[in-house]
């Protein structure tokens, strides 16, 4: 009985950096199957992943560091944040991650506060790249946030205790009361 062939670089996404050309860029392709696209749902807690690709390319850049170049394509399905129908979101991204070694990425002293940095694209560089992992944090960002329906609406929930006047959404605008404020003084009333 034949053994399985072990998987290549470009069929799991990692690649040992000791193993990238540099002087050309080298490039991938990544579709993961029903399975994998299914660990993927579950991983990022939506319904499901119809499909999903990740091409580009992994090229030198300067002496050490490595720049990774994809197009993320994928239709995804998550659950209404109303009334938890499948959405169907269409996701087409451009996505760069930048890999150079850590000495060159200045890190916050421990305890202090620190804004997030202009670039949020450049990562430390290890032993291996892993697309795989550009493409899991690419399309965990590019999720809607709120997925509805089409029609699908909150409403207004009021609440309030017995013998007492519910407060509405409109009552807690500040400023929907200042037009006849300021009728009032100027004496329209």
């Amino acid at each position: 009985m034949a053994q399985p062939e072990p998987k290549k670089p470009a069929d799991t996404g990692d690649f040992r950096v000791a193993g990238l050309s540099s002087r050309a860029p080298t490039r991938f392709s990544l579709r993961p199957d029903d399975a994998g696209r299914a660990q993927i749902a579950r991983e990022l807690d939506i319904t499901g992943i119809r499909k999903l690709s990740f091409e580009g390319q992994i090229a030198p850049l300067g002496k050490r560091g490595w720049r990774l170049s994809a197009t993320l394509g994928a239709t995804v399905v998550q659950a209404c944040v109303v009334t938890l129908a499948p959405v169907v979101t269409r996701i087409d991204e451009e996505v760069t991650r930048t890999y150079v070694p850590p000495e060159q990425i200045r890190l916050p002293e421990e305890g202090s506060e620190v804004e997030m940095p202009e670039d949020d694209t450049t990562e430390p560089l290890g032993d291996v790249i892993s697309a795989r992992a550009a493409m899991v944090e690419a399309l965990t960002l590019a999720l809607p946030l709120y997925p509805r329906a089409e029609g699908a609406e909150l409403g207004e929930a009021v609440f309030t205790e017995g013998g007492a006047a519910p407060l509405r959404d409109d009552d807690l605008k500040p400023f929907a009361g200042l037009a006849g404020l300021r009728d009032k003084l100027d004496g329209k009333e």
